[in-house]
C-alpha cells in the first residue's frame, strides 16, 4: 500500500511511476485506489494499462474488499493500492485496511523541505500503530543524491528506505477544484507517468512480504435486469463512474449502452438511464445548445422509464447552472430549481439513505449548491453524525442527489432504481 502522513504528498505519482516500471519490466501490475474517488483511478488505470477498483471498508464492506483482492492476486504479479488522505485519517483509513489485509505499507513522505526531521515522520508512521505492516518509506520531491543520503541516514536501522524521485515540476499532476485533472484532460500524461517511472531511484531490488488472500467470492445478485439496456453517459463531462459500478449492472444481467451528452443527438434505445457526476460546470454551452439530447432526455422521462442522476447528472437535469462568476446556463429542466457553483466545498464525505428500493450507500463532493428544488423524498445521512445530510429527489421514476452511490453496497437495491 502506497500510503503518506497527509493528502498533497505525491501518493499518484508515486504508484503511477511504481506500476509503470514494474509493468515495463514485464510484471503483471494491478492498482487498486482506498476509498471514493473517480480521479486518481484514472490516472492510475492509465499507468497499469488495466482497469482501477476502489477498496472502501464502509461503501463496499469486508467481504467485496477481500473478493477484488483475490480476484487481482490471481491475475497479477503485484498489486498497488494507493491510499486515501493521511494513512491514519478517517474511519475507515488506509492503515485500517492495510492491517485487515495484512498489506505492507510504504509511506511515501514529500521531503521537499525537510532533513533530518523525515526521519522522525517515518518513525513515527511506523510505531503509531504495533502490529501495522510497515515495508518502510520512499522520500519525494528529493533535491538530489546529497540530499536524500542526508535523509536515508537518518532514518532508523530497522526502517526500510526504498527509493525516491526528484523534486521535477514535469514530473507532477496537474490539479482542480475537485482533485487531479481527468486523465483524459492531460495531452501528455503517458508521458509524464513515464518520465515519473524513468525517475525512479534506489528502488529496493528486493520484493515485499508475499501476501495471501484466501479464496473469495460474494454470491450473486439475482439477475433482476436481464433483459434490460441501460444508458449509461460517460464523456468529458459525465466520467465519475466506479467500474464496480458497471460490473455490478452487468452482472445483475442489463447490457450497458454509453453515449455522450456532448456530442451525441439522442439517446439509445434503453429501458433506463444513468447519468453519473462529472464536470458539467466546464461544458455548460455545448450542453445547454444540444437541444436534441436534451429532448431525448425529457421523453424518456416522460415515458416513466427509470433515471439515476449522481452529482454533475442531476445539476444537468436542473432548470439552470450558474458558474463560479455568476453566468448561468439553461439546463434541461426536468428537476425545478437551480445550481450555482462556488469556490468553498459544500459537503464532502460517506453517505447511506434507505430508499424504499433498499439502502444504498455511497459518498459526496461537491461545490455547488442547489436551491429551489422540490421536497426531497428522504436524506442520506453520514454514518459519522447528523452533519452534511444530502437530500434525495424522487420525480416519477428518476432518482437524483448530489450522492455517488456504490452499487456493490447493495446491488438488488441498485437494480430496483432501474426498473419500472
Amino acid at each position: 500500500m502506497v500510503a503518506a502522513p497527509a493528502s498533497g504528498q505525491g501518493k499518484t505519482t508515486v504508484t503511477a511511476a511504481l506500476a509503470r516500471h514494474y509493468r515495463g519490466r514485464g510484471h503483471r501490475v494491478r492498482v487498486f485506489k482506498t476509498g471514493p474517488d473517480f480521479l486518481d483511478p484514472m490516472i492510475l488505470g492509465r499507468a497499469a494499462g488495466a482497469p482501477v477498483h476502489n477498496l472502501d471498508l464502509w461503501m463496499g464492506g469486508e467481504a467485496h474488499c477481500r473478493e477484488l483482492l483475490y480476484q487481482a492476486a490471481g491475475e497479477a504479479d503485484l498489486l498497488l493500492i494507493e491510499g486515501v488522505m493521511g494513512l491514519f485519517d478517517g474511519v475507515p483509513s488506509s492503515a485500517d485496511l492495510a492491517e485487515l489485509f495484512g498489506i505492507p505499507v510504504l509511506a511515501v513522505i514529500d521531503a521537499s523541505a525537510m532533513a533530518q526531521s523525515f526521519a522522525a515522520v517515518a518513525h513515527g508512521l511506523a510505531s503509531y500503530r504495533p502490529g501495522l505492516p510497515f515495508a518502510g518509506v520512499f522520500a519525494n520531491r528529493v533535491a538530489g543524491d546529497g540530499h536524500y543520503r542526508m535523509l536515508r541516514e537518518g532514518l532508523p536501522v530497522a526502517l526500510n528506505s526504498h527509493g525516491w524521485l526528484p523534486r521535477e515540476a514535469h514530473l507532477s499532476l496537474p490539479e482542480r477544484h475537485l482533485g487531479l485533472l481527468p486523465a483524459a484532460e492531460i495531452d501528455d500524461l503517458d508521458a509524464r507517468i513515464s518520465r515519473a517511472a524513468e525517475a525512479l531511484n534506489g528502488l529496493d531490488s528486493g520484493v515485499p512480504p508475499a501476501v495471501a488472500f484466501a479464496p473469495a467470492a460474494a454470491a450473486a445478485p439475482p439477475p433482476l435486469l436481464t433483459g434490460k439496456r441501460i444508458a449509461v453517459a460517460r464523456d468529458a463531462a459525465f466520467a465519475f463512474l466506479y467500474q464496480a459500478n458497471l460490473e455490478c449492472l452487468r452482472g445483475l444481467g442489463a447490457e450497458l449502452l454509453f453515449f455522450s451528452p456532448l456530442a451525441d443527438t439522442r439517446l439509445p434505445d434503453a429501458d433506463g438511464l444513468y447519468l453519473p457526476g462529472g464536470y458539467p460546470e466546464l461544458h455548460l454551452q455545448r450542453l445547454s445548445a444540444n437541444r436534441a439530447m436534451a429532448g431525448s432526455i425529457r421523453a424518456h422521462h416522460a415515458d416513466g422509464r427509470p433515471i439515476v442522476a449522481e452529482c454533475g447528472g442531476m445539476l444537468y437535469l436542473l432548470q439552470s447552472l450558474a458558474a463560479a462568476d455568476g453566468s448561468r446556463t439553461e439546463m434541461l429542466g426536468v428537476i425545478p430549481g437551480q445550481a450555482q457553483l462556488q469556490e468553498r466545498l459544500a459537503n464532502l464525505g460517506l453517505r447511506q439513505a434507505t430508499l424504499p428500493e433498499g439502502e444504498l450507500r455511497g459518498h459526496t463532493f461537491h461545490y455547488s449548491r442547489h436551491t429551489g428544488g422540490p421536497a426531497p423524498l428522504l436524506h442520506a445521512l453520514s454514518p459519522h453524525g447528523p452533519d452534511g445530510a444530502e437530500p434525495v429527489y424522487r420525480e416519477g421514476r428518476l432518482t437524483a442527489s448530489y450522492v455517488h452511490w456504490y452499487f456493490p453496497s447493495n446491488p438488488e437495491t441498485a437494480a430496483r432504481l432501474f426498473l419500472p
